[in-house]
């Protein structure tokens, strides 16, 4: 359907002061905070977790040496969506407004539509954290999850046994939880926490916990432990497209986490319709977002 005169008829009057409705500001690229941008050539990506070896055991004296098998743990999937929105104008419609190129001003609304499209996307990652099923990874399991496997036999858990809403105890509690991470074979894996992403509603709390000197919510002349021993070097980001109020999520340094596959820019065109005199607009992009290794992240869907 066409956006015709009838549904502009204020437009085409005389004494029309100013129109308003698309020109508010947005949330843009707010999944660079989190993810990863390659540019992809492929209908999809595959990304292997391998597995080493164990630790090595003693020989005893005269004895024949152990020997250990590697293998591949499981495959993380990328599939690339596409993403894509029109809108035609018609020729009448065009011919006879007398402000401003239609074309221009309904243009920049439908980068508006994309871009949020964009980061409602990347979000998903996150808001569908403690859920699997669709979200899931690699392993069958929850980006954060209490019961990740091991090749071993073993698990290894990037969510707190009992949910914690932000606060001190439980950001430090989930510090020394990923120093703590093992690789496949258990072995111990140096990790750091790097960043904590939050939705809008606990940037003040991350504020008082991060930047203040002195401990939050004690009179003690405590020092603020977090702070003074650098950790989460990159801060905390916020991200306006979270749902769950309460939930949080720490980014570590793990090489291979969250990553954002580009295989088509965004691009647009434009075209007249041969039949009607209409004029079409188009927006198209494809990419897809999701995560490699769960220990890229250890979250918190809070206590709520």
């Amino acid at each position: 359907m066409a956006i015709s005169r009838a549904q502009l008829a204020k437009e085409l009057e005389p004494g029309l002061n100013a129109l308003f409705g698309m020109e508010y500001g947005r949330y843009e690229n707010q999944h660079a905070e989190i993810y990863t941008t390659e540019s992809s050539d492929r209908a999809f990506e595959e990304e292997v977790m391998l597995s080493g070896f164990g630790a090595a055991p003693t020989k005893s004296e005269g004895s024949a040496i152990n020997f250990d098998d590697a293998q591949e743990a499981y495959t993380a999937r990328y599939n690339h969506e596409t993403i894509a929105l029109a809108f035609s104008i018609t020729e009448e419609a065009i011919e006879d407004n007398l402000y401003d190129r239609l074309g221009s001003r309904y243009t920049r609304a439908l980068a508006r539509s994309m871009a949020h499209t964009k980061q409602v996307k990347a979000a998903s990652v996150l808001n569908n954290a403690f859920t699997g099923g669709a979200s899931a990874g690699g392993d069958g399991k929850a980006l954060c999850a209490t019961d990740h496997p091991l090749t071993n036999g073993g698990t290894f858990a990037n969510e707190p046994t009992t949910p914690a809403d932000l606060n001190e105890t439980s950001l430090e509690d989930a510090l020394i939880s990923i120093a703590g991470f093992v690789d496949e074979r258990g072995l111990k894996v140096a990790l750091r926490g790097t960043k904590l992403i939050i939705p809008r509603q606990l940037q003040f709390v991350a504020e008082r916990l991060l930047v203040s000197n002195l401990r939050v919510g004690t009179a003690d002349n405590d020092i603020n432990a977090i702070r003074s021993m650098g950790m989460l070097p990159d801060g905390y980001a916020v991200n306006d497209f979270l749902t769950d109020p309460d939930a949080f999520f720490i980014m570590t340094d793990a090489p291979r986490g969250f990553v954002h596959f580009e295989r088509t820019p965004l691009s647009t065109n434009m075209e007249a319709d041969f039949d009607t005199g209409n004029m079409r607009f188009k927006a198209r992009e494809r990419y897809s977002f999701g995560f490699s290794d769960p220990r890229c992240v250890f979250g918190s869907p809070g206590a709520a």
